[in-house]
Protein backbone atom coordinates (compact mmCIF):
# COMPACT_ATOMS: atom_id res chain seq x y z
CA UNK A 1 0.00 0.00 0.00
CA UNK A 2 1.17 3.35 -0.45
CA UNK A 3 0.67 5.84 2.43
CA UNK A 4 0.94 9.49 3.04
CA UNK A 5 1.37 10.04 6.63
CA UNK A 6 0.34 14.05 7.90
CA UNK A 7 1.91 14.48 10.95
CA UNK A 8 4.16 17.10 12.48
CA UNK A 9 6.03 15.05 15.28
CA UNK A 10 9.30 14.04 13.59
CA UNK A 11 9.84 11.36 16.07
CA UNK A 12 6.51 9.98 15.73
CA UNK A 13 6.47 10.32 12.18
CA UNK A 14 9.39 8.81 11.49
CA UNK A 15 8.70 5.71 13.48
CA UNK A 16 5.11 4.99 11.88
CA UNK A 17 7.28 5.16 8.65
CA UNK A 18 9.79 2.82 9.47
CA UNK A 19 7.59 0.68 10.59
CA UNK A 20 5.41 0.35 7.55
CA UNK A 21 8.57 0.63 5.38
CA UNK A 22 9.90 -3.03 7.22
CA UNK A 23 6.39 -4.18 5.86
CA UNK A 24 6.98 -3.17 2.08
CA UNK A 25 4.76 -0.15 2.30
CA UNK A 26 5.69 3.16 0.47
CA UNK A 27 4.95 6.57 2.62
CA UNK A 28 5.37 9.89 1.61
CA UNK A 29 5.61 12.25 4.82
CA UNK A 30 3.89 15.63 5.34
CA UNK A 31 4.42 17.70 7.97
CA UNK A 32 1.63 20.50 7.49
CA UNK A 33 -2.17 20.64 6.12
CA UNK A 34 -0.26 22.24 3.03
CA UNK A 35 2.55 19.97 2.27
CA UNK A 36 -0.11 17.19 2.44
CA UNK A 37 -2.52 19.18 -0.29
CA UNK A 38 -0.12 19.62 -2.41
CA UNK A 39 0.72 15.65 -2.17
CA UNK A 40 -3.32 14.88 -2.84
CA UNK A 41 -2.89 16.86 -5.74
CA UNK A 42 -0.47 15.08 -7.76
CA UNK A 43 -0.48 11.31 -6.40
CA UNK A 44 -2.83 9.10 -5.66
CA UNK A 45 -2.97 6.65 -2.26
CA UNK A 46 -4.51 4.08 -0.70
CA UNK A 47 -4.59 4.89 3.07
CA UNK A 48 -4.01 8.88 4.23
CA UNK A 49 -3.37 8.91 8.36
CA UNK A 50 -4.28 12.30 9.18
CA UNK A 51 -3.17 14.13 12.37
CA UNK A 52 -5.73 16.42 13.83
CA UNK A 53 -3.91 19.36 15.34
CA UNK A 54 -1.56 20.58 12.63
CA UNK A 55 0.92 23.94 12.90
CA UNK A 56 -1.20 25.23 9.72
CA UNK A 57 -4.64 24.41 10.51
CA UNK A 58 -7.26 21.44 12.28
CA UNK A 59 -7.03 18.84 10.75
CA UNK A 60 -10.84 17.98 10.50
CA UNK A 61 -11.92 20.93 9.03
CA UNK A 62 -9.15 19.83 6.30
CA UNK A 63 -10.41 16.48 5.84
CA UNK A 64 -14.35 17.88 5.50
CA UNK A 65 -12.95 20.01 2.57
CA UNK A 66 -11.32 17.19 1.04
CA UNK A 67 -14.89 15.16 1.26
CA UNK A 68 -16.75 18.24 -0.11
CA UNK A 69 -14.46 18.89 -3.30
CA UNK A 70 -14.69 14.90 -4.17
CA UNK A 71 -11.78 13.22 -2.74
CA UNK A 72 -12.58 10.07 -1.21
CA UNK A 73 -9.48 8.94 -0.59
CA UNK A 74 -9.01 6.46 2.75
CA UNK A 75 -8.61 8.66 5.77
CA UNK A 76 -7.68 7.29 9.43
CA UNK A 77 -7.39 9.95 12.23
CA UNK A 78 -4.48 9.85 14.18
CA UNK A 79 -5.40 11.81 17.69
CA UNK A 80 -4.75 12.20 21.08
CA UNK A 81 -8.50 13.18 21.97
CA UNK A 82 -10.18 9.82 23.28
CA UNK A 83 -13.59 11.24 24.56
CA UNK A 84 -16.74 10.22 22.52
CA UNK A 85 -17.59 13.55 21.43
CA UNK A 86 -14.50 13.60 19.42
CA UNK A 87 -14.21 10.45 17.94
CA UNK A 88 -17.92 11.46 16.97
CA UNK A 89 -17.13 14.28 15.10
CA UNK A 90 -13.73 12.90 13.40
CA UNK A 91 -16.03 10.38 12.16
CA UNK A 92 -18.82 12.48 10.95
CA UNK A 93 -16.47 15.10 9.26
CA UNK A 94 -15.32 12.14 6.90
CA UNK A 95 -13.28 9.93 8.24
CA UNK A 96 -12.92 6.19 7.73
CA UNK A 97 -11.61 5.57 11.10
CA UNK A 98 -9.74 6.62 13.73
CA UNK A 99 -6.46 5.36 16.16
CA UNK A 100 -5.54 7.15 19.30
CA UNK A 101 -1.81 7.99 20.42
CA UNK A 102 0.58 7.16 21.44
CA UNK A 103 -0.19 4.45 18.41
CA UNK A 104 -0.23 0.90 18.50
CA UNK A 105 1.59 -0.07 15.25
CA UNK A 106 -0.24 -3.86 15.32
CA UNK A 107 -3.70 -2.10 15.80
CA UNK A 108 -2.85 0.78 12.97
CA UNK A 109 -1.93 -1.95 10.55
CA UNK A 110 -5.38 -3.83 11.35
CA UNK A 111 -7.63 -0.92 11.18
CA UNK A 112 -5.92 0.20 7.57
CA UNK A 113 -6.71 -3.60 6.68
CA UNK A 114 -9.94 -3.29 7.70
CA UNK A 115 -10.42 -0.03 5.94
CA UNK A 116 -9.53 -1.05 3.27
CA UNK A 117 -11.80 -4.20 3.46
CA UNK A 118 -15.00 -2.30 3.68
CA UNK A 119 -14.11 0.17 1.39
CA UNK A 120 -14.20 -3.13 -1.15
CA UNK A 121 -16.93 -4.49 0.45
CA UNK A 122 -14.62 -7.73 1.79
CA UNK A 123 -15.43 -9.26 5.47
CA UNK A 124 -12.41 -11.20 5.50
CA UNK A 125 -8.86 -11.29 4.68
CA UNK A 126 -8.35 -14.14 2.64
CA UNK A 127 -8.54 -13.15 -1.13
CA UNK A 128 -8.74 -15.96 -4.19
CA UNK A 129 -8.20 -15.66 -7.76
CA UNK A 130 -8.02 -19.02 -9.99
CA UNK A 131 -6.03 -21.30 -7.45
CA UNK A 132 -3.99 -18.45 -5.69
CA UNK A 133 -4.53 -17.59 -2.33
CA UNK A 134 -4.05 -14.16 -0.90
CA UNK A 135 -4.07 -13.36 3.02
CA UNK A 136 -2.27 -9.79 3.58
CA UNK A 137 -3.30 -9.91 7.42
CA UNK A 138 -0.81 -13.29 7.70
CA UNK A 139 1.13 -12.33 4.70
CA UNK A 140 0.74 -15.52 3.14
CA UNK A 141 0.38 -16.87 -0.43
CA UNK A 142 -0.93 -19.92 -1.95
CA UNK A 143 -0.83 -21.84 -5.02
CA UNK A 144 -3.28 -24.61 -5.29
CA UNK A 145 -2.75 -24.99 -1.45
CA UNK A 146 0.99 -24.96 -1.63
CA UNK A 147 2.73 -21.87 0.54
CA UNK A 148 4.97 -20.02 -1.68
CA UNK A 149 7.78 -17.20 0.24
CA UNK A 150 7.20 -13.64 -1.30
CA UNK A 151 9.44 -10.65 0.09
CA UNK A 152 7.68 -7.77 1.38
CA UNK A 153 7.75 -5.51 -1.74
CA UNK A 154 6.57 -8.39 -3.79
CA UNK A 155 3.96 -9.21 -1.39
CA UNK A 156 2.65 -5.59 -2.09
CA UNK A 157 2.89 -5.59 -5.74
CA UNK A 158 0.94 -8.74 -5.15
CA UNK A 159 -1.72 -6.89 -3.07
CA UNK A 160 -1.69 -4.08 -6.03
CA UNK A 161 -2.96 -6.65 -8.77
CA UNK A 162 -5.33 -7.83 -6.34
CA UNK A 163 -7.32 -4.73 -5.83
CA UNK A 164 -8.52 -4.73 -9.21
CA UNK A 165 -7.81 -8.52 -11.09
CA UNK A 166 -8.10 -8.30 -15.09
CA UNK A 167 -7.51 -4.45 -14.59
CA UNK A 168 -4.34 -3.14 -16.33
CA UNK A 169 -2.02 -1.73 -14.47
CA UNK A 170 0.94 0.93 -16.10
CA UNK A 171 4.41 0.79 -14.91
CA UNK A 172 3.73 4.54 -13.51
CA UNK A 173 0.81 3.32 -11.58
CA UNK A 174 2.58 0.43 -9.98
CA UNK A 175 5.55 2.54 -9.47
CA UNK A 176 3.36 5.18 -7.73
CA UNK A 177 1.60 2.63 -5.60
CA UNK A 178 4.68 0.44 -5.47
CA UNK A 179 7.33 3.24 -3.56
CA UNK A 180 7.26 6.69 -2.12
CA UNK A 181 7.84 10.06 -4.15
CA UNK A 182 11.64 10.44 -2.36
CA UNK A 183 12.53 6.86 -4.08
CA UNK A 184 13.71 7.30 -7.27
CA UNK A 185 12.68 4.20 -10.14
CA UNK A 186 12.74 3.66 -13.54
CA UNK A 187 10.75 0.89 -15.87
CA UNK A 188 13.46 -1.65 -15.02
CA UNK A 189 13.09 -1.87 -11.88
CA UNK A 190 8.57 -2.57 -12.23
CA UNK A 191 10.37 -5.28 -14.67
CA UNK A 192 12.06 -6.57 -12.21
CA UNK A 193 10.17 -6.59 -9.63
CA UNK A 194 7.58 -8.31 -12.04
CA UNK A 195 9.42 -10.84 -13.56
CA UNK A 196 10.24 -11.73 -9.49
CA UNK A 197 6.60 -12.26 -8.54
CA UNK A 198 5.96 -14.35 -11.73
CA UNK A 199 8.89 -16.34 -10.53
CA UNK A 200 7.17 -17.12 -7.26
CA UNK A 201 4.13 -17.89 -8.88
CA UNK A 202 5.41 -20.55 -10.93
CA UNK A 203 2.66 -23.48 -11.64
CA UNK A 204 -0.34 -21.09 -10.90
CA UNK A 205 -3.05 -20.81 -13.15
CA UNK A 206 -3.22 -17.12 -12.45
CA UNK A 207 -0.46 -15.21 -14.07
CA UNK A 208 0.81 -11.51 -14.40
CA UNK A 209 0.03 -10.76 -17.99
CA UNK A 210 2.23 -8.04 -19.99
CA UNK A 211 -0.56 -6.14 -21.85
CA UNK A 212 1.96 -5.01 -25.01
CA UNK A 213 2.35 -1.06 -24.62
CA UNK A 214 0.02 -0.72 -21.71
CA UNK A 215 1.16 -2.83 -18.87
CA UNK A 216 0.12 -5.86 -16.62
CA UNK A 217 -2.74 -7.54 -14.78
CA UNK A 218 -3.43 -10.44 -13.17
CA UNK A 219 -5.50 -13.10 -15.51
CA UNK A 220 -6.04 -16.60 -15.38
CA UNK A 221 -4.28 -18.54 -17.90
CA UNK A 222 -6.56 -20.25 -20.82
Amino acid sequence: MRFLLVEDNQNLAEAVSTRLAMDGHAIDMAGSLGEAQDYLAYSSYDIVLLDLTLPDGDGRRFLGQCRAAGNDVPVIAVTAQSDVSSRVEVLDAGADDYISKPVNFAELEARCRAVLRRRGGASHNVQQFADLEFDPLRAEVKVAGEPRELRNREMRLLEIFFSGPDRIYSKVQIGDRLFSSAEEISENVIEVYVARLRKKLDGSRAQIETVRGLGYRLSERG
